[in-house]
């Protein structure tokens, strides 16, 4: 019997140093950083293939492991099938005993409700900031003055790498600025 454990977040910039904590009592720990809801989780799929009869996979939370209901019913129905039991740390939950399958299946839906509720009211916010007139993403380098700084780069004779250069921008935005009608 292997204690086996598992680590996630989300982005690059956030730590697994507390889960790794939690887990350092396991006799091999897995750990990746990448979404949840990104299918392509290499380390959880070796996790899972490496897991025996017998072993106990653990983590800290359910929202760690699966991205949806679905999802974790899927992967706990394969490891029953197998024989591991199934162990959330921070939540108590332990599917060796029948509470604890009733408990982590509880939670599952609990945090997918809170997922799709959280997802609503962002749309809602990102619907009314539209509304407003609030634009989302990077602000472009092309200011009608600097447009007009490259059309008199360019009717001096200025080669596009060099307006590149001097610019900072790239060549498709050299050309989008060239092609635009006339600047004011």
């Amino acid at each position: 019997m292997a204690l086996v454990g598992y680590a996630r977040v989300s982005s690059i910039g956030q730590s697994l140093d507390v889960q790794l904590e939690k887990l350092k009592h396991c006799d091999k720990i897995f750990s990746e950083k990448r979404s949840s809801v990104d299918g392509e989780r290499p380390a959880l799929r070796e996790c899972l293939s490496y897991l025996r009869e017998g072993d106990v996979f653990i983590f800290t939370r359910i929202d760690r492991l699966a991205r949806s209901v679905s999802h974790l019913s899927a992967v706990l129905d394969d490891l029953g099938r197998r024989g591991v039991t199934v162990r959330a740390v921070d939540q108590g939950i332990d599917t060796s005993t029948p509470e604890g399958r009733a408990m982590i299946n509880m939670l599952a839906t609990f945090a997918q409700f809170e997922t799709e509720l959280r997802k609503e009211r962002q749309a809602e916010g990102i619907a009314k900031a539209k509304e407003r007139g609030v634009r989302f993403g990077r602000q472009s380098k092309l200011t009608p003055e600097v447009g007009r700084r490259i059309q008199e780069l360019r009717e001096t004779g200025s080669m596009i790498r060099e307006i590149m250069a001097e610019t900072g921008l790239s060549k498709a935005t050299v050309y989008r600025a060239l092609s635009a009608p006339e600047r004011p």
